[in-house]
């Protein structure tokens, strides 16, 4: 994108060569990135900010920038005709393309942006790998990160749009054998490797007992496995640990309600986001716990 003619994506916020100096490249402002995969709860948290009082302009998210900027550079680079893709598996191999030829991903698209007119915060939803984070911990000094996490058995069921995963996975110690035996016969064998057998046979229960469709929770495990083949939440988290270790809280959107991670995350832009120097670390946790 560097060297490209200036193209605005919405007001304010635009890439390529500032057209005049009330420009400020997004290196210079204050910026709160939401880093996590599919089913975290980045959008339940951004209501949750809101409700919170927490005042942010919000840049184009990660969707957009992948439609506007890295799958057009792939389709271009590849000779195709430049056109939208809503198939998820080919987003990902355009998005591991575009990797391949700027190694620091999302973190390096979202670092070329340009901003106009509003001081304070910005706000980008949101960084996933360890390669996006790493770059964008060097090349954003002023900005916070915010990991989101949630066990993979909770985003399945997230994306399947159950809205309390957690409460009932805990409450079915006690799974049926049949559900056992489904989810042994069915499931994808990289699902096998992603789950604990309690989990697998929970999921399997699920379309047991009619709750979801067989078709409904393919569909979320699918999502699910091809994230984990492309990012590693494990590794992400440690990229934050070792390069922005005053900068970055890990929050649990199981273990505390959306509006408490709205508090505790505004109580680290306040006391914790601060320029001061960074060296080897572990992820600061809001209140000296995580949430």
């Amino acid at each position: 994108m560097e060297g490209a003619e200036f193209v605005q994506l919405q007001a304010g916020v635009g890439y390529g060569v500032a057209p005049t100096l009330a420009w400020q490249p997004i290196a210079t402002c204050p910026l709160l990135i939401l880093v996590g995969v599919t089913g975290v709860g980045k959008s339940t948290t951004l209501d949750a900010l809101r409700r919170a009082g927490l005042h942010y302009e919000l840049l184009p998210d990660r969707r957009e920038l992948t439609d506007r900027l890295m799958i057009p550079a792939m389709q271009r680079l590849a000779g195709e005709p430049v056109e939208p893709v809503l198939d998820r598996g080919r987003r990902f191999a355009y998005t591991r393309a575009y990797r391949q030829h700027h190694p620091g991903g999302m973190g390096e698209a979202l670092s070329q942006l340009w901003v106009e007119g509003v001081p304070g915060l910005w706000l980008f939803d949101g960084l996933r790998g360890d390669n996006e984070v790493s770059w964008a911990a060097l090349r954003l000094p002023q900005a916070c990160f915010v990991l989101l996490d949630a066990p993979d058995v909770v985003r399945v069921v997230r994306l399947m749009g159950r809205q309390d995963p957690f409460d009932q996975l805990t409450a079915s110690s006690a799974v049926s054998a049949a559900g056992s035996q489904q989810w042994a016969e069915w499931a994808d064998p990289e699902a096998g490797l992603l789950f604990s057998a309690a989990e697998g046979a929970y999921l399997a229960a699920l379309v047991e007992r009619g709750e979801v469709t067989a078709a409904e929770l393919r569909r979320a495990l699918a999502i699910v496995v091809e994230e984990r083949r492309n990012y590693d939440p494990q590794a992400t988290r440690a990229s934050l640990a070792a390069q922005a270790p005053l900068r970055s809280l890990r929050v649990d959107t199981v273990q505390a309600a959306p509006d408490v991670v709205a508090a505790q995350i505004v109580n680290f832009l306040q006391r914790r986001c601060t320029a001061q120097p960074e060296g080897p670390g572990t992820i600061h946790p809001a209140d000296k716990k995580e949430v």
